[in-house]
């Protein structure tokens, strides 16, 4: 899977507008995220304005990191292995994702046109099949068929 120059740039455009609002960014995913599925809380023992802080600072590793997914790769590998831990499954993906989109649609508003909702879908496709595929032996991105749908 590959991202084209366009999508790369959109991201980190569209991040570096998200950047500042970093706390609120937060705050809506994760309400959106416990709005999705409400089982999720309890994956998440620490203050979750903290947690936050790190999701967000993990959001700017990968959108600095995307001209270079070499080095990108093994640290979302590293993340995903440790998520196994937390107790994350291969579905908790699906809504991690939608709200993320969510919380970026609430951001940016009209900027968050097709186009940039398009480049963040394939960044967090990419982001998402690496992480399965290194926690999970048996995940198949051509097979798996996640149950749960959102609407955001």
């Amino acid at each position: 899977m590959t991202l084209t120059l366009r999508q790369k740039t959109l991201v980190k455009e569209s991040f570096a507008k998200v950047a500042p609002q970093a706390d609120l960014a937060a705050e809506l995913f994760y309400s959106r995220l416990f709005y999705y599925d409400p089982e999720l809380q309890r994956l998440f023992k620490a203050d979750l304005k903290q947690q936050g802080r790190k999701l967000m600072k993990t959001l700017q590793v990968a959108v600095s990191s995307l001209d270079n997914l070499d080095k990108l790769v093994p640290v979302l590998q590293e993340l995903a292995i440790r998520h196994v831990h937390y107790g994350v499954t291969v579905d908790d993906y699906t809504p991690v994702g939608n709200a993320l989109l969510y919380a970026l649609k609430q951001g940016l508003g009209r900027e968050f046109d097709r186009e940039t909702r398009n480049a963040w879908v394939a960044v967090y496709r990419l982001v998402a099949t690496v992480m399965r595929e290194a926690a999970y032996a048996n995940y198949n991105p051509n097979t798996y068929k996640n149950r749960k749908t959102y609407r955001h």
